[in-house]
């Protein structure tokens, strides 16, 4: 058949629309396709977008639960791993996005979704591709962590914005001359694209951030606005924050509470409890919990209370009042300071990104809050930006138990201050006062551990 297709084609016979409707053999539907997938879920969106413009019925199946519907046997017939949306059809089912939403496109012939030539059923192919190992895939390794789906892991995370940012500009260069992605109507390759930017635009992708691709923006404001993706979608907002990081704290078990027996009655029994009532005296008592090896430590001349309130309560003549009053407290001997350098900030790409994973950062040394003072500079005007930091710890050292449990730390470069070093002793007051330019350069941001 593909030879006579060939023949035909080379003369003039047929034209590629009809190449592609007859390579695939559409035929009318005998039944309404059948999609198994909550209703909020953008992936479902895609079919039932592509159904509304092909004229295609797609019936959402009613009270569908993740977690519970997609385990049931029949589903699982469906779809052995579970996954969702799958589509019910007369033929069988069909599983994965792009693919239900292909099926549901071709389902109605000569569909002007999939172009009006080979070269541009082509490009609505690149273009689904582009969406989902580029758009989509990025979205989800920044989303997913910081939702509590799977491990947040800061390089990580920086690694896909930044494969986001340069998917964004490739996209945002090539709708700065087209509206739409291929031709001058919508195909399924808007309608993929679309439904992946979605979750980026309402969940994490905040407006300091799409200001860098215009023509993203406005590519994207344009398409949900179409009366057949509001139909589907909604009203759609952009994000105003980033989920924060997840804690690491596991969340608090309540205590299990055993039922009360009912208490003998006569007395010969409570005779019998007695030895037991004595036996259970005479267990070991719980041990106390172990002391932090820091409060062990030789008393200090410096309290850090009083410290971090002059810090907090000096709003003028900081050089005069706080930095003075920090070095007549400073004891050399109970306390040391120690400067630390970001080993990636190549990475840091993002103003908003580099600021809340230093605020992470802050909020993961909460352990030592007791033993420490931190200030940590985002240095630059433009990117990639600096991180740099300088620390006061009780002790010599910095203490083992912030470098066991605070994972941060592995991820900076850090290096005890000579105070006897009169450059490096002003480097601490520029960056105990957040002087700007610090080294040369203007200040991002300045926060405080405190």
């Amino acid at each position: 058949m593909l030879a006579l297709i060939q023949f035909h084609f080379v003369f003039g016979f047929i034209s590629r629309s009809e190449i592609l409707s007859s390579l695939f053999s559409i035929k009318p539907l005998a039944m309404s396709l059948v999609l198994h997938a909550g209703k909020t879920n953008k992936n479902a969106f895609k079919a039932l977008i592509a159904a509304e413009y092909s004229g295609v019925s797609v019936k959402l199946v009613e009270n569908f639960e993740m977690g519970v519907s997609n385990k049931t046997p029949e589903f699982l017939k469906m779809n052995p791993i579970g996954k969702v949306p799958v589509l019910e059809t007369p033929d069988g089912p069909v599983f994965e996005s792009n693919a239900i939403a292909r099926y549901v496109t071709r389902s109605k012939a000569d569909n002007p979704l999939f172009g009006s030539s080979l070269i541009d059923y082509g490009h609505i192919e690149q273009w689904i591709d582009f969406a989902s190992m580029e758009i989509d895939a990025n979205i989800g390794k920044w989303f997913f962590p910081r939702k509590g789906f799977g491990f947040y892991l800061p390089p990580a995370e920086e690694a896909a914005i930044a494969a986001l940012k340069r998917a964004l500009g490739a996209l945002n260069t090539h709708l700065a001359s087209n509206t739409y992605l291929v031709g001058h109507s919508v195909t399924l390759a808007d309608i993929i694209m679309t439904c992946n930017l979605y979750v980026g635009f309402t969940q994490i992708m905040i407006k300091s951030f799409t200001s860098e691709f215009p023509h993203v923006e406005r590519y994207f404001w344009t398409m949900v606005n179409q009366p057949t993706f509001k139909k589907i979608l909604g009203q759609v907002n952009q994000a105003t924050s980033v989920p924060p990081v997840p804690s690491k704290k596991p969340a608090a078990q309540p205590k299990e509470t055993k039922p009360k027996k009912d208490e003998p009655k006569k007395e010969a029994k409570k005779e019998a409890e007695k030895p037991k009532a004595e036996a259970a005296e005479e267990e070991e008592a719980p041990k106390p919990k172990p002391k932090n090896p820091l409060d062990l430590l030789p008393p200090s001349k410096m309290v850090l209370d009083d410290w971090k309130r002059l810090y907090s309560n000096t709003k003028t003549n900081f050089r005069e009042v706080a930095i003075k009053g920090f070095w007549d407290m400073y004891d050399p001997e109970g306390y040391s300071l120690w400067f630390c350098d970001y080993k990636y900030n190549e990475e840091n790409t993002v103003s908003f990104v580099t600021m809340n994973k230093v605020g992470g950062f802050l909020q993961r040394m909460d352990l030592a809050r007791k033993y420490a003072f931190g200030k940590m500079l985002v240095i630059g005007k433009d990117p990639p930006f600096k991180v740099k930091g300088l620390w006061l710890f009780r002790g010599q050292e910095i203490p083992k138990f912030v470098m066991d449990e605070c994972y941060d730390m592995e991820l900076y470069e850090w290096k005890k201050a000579d105070i006897s070093d009169e450059a490096q002793k002003e480097r601490v007051n520029q960056m105990i006062e957040d002087a700007e330019p610090f080294e040369g350069e203007s200040l991002l941001d300045a926060k405080c551990f405190k």
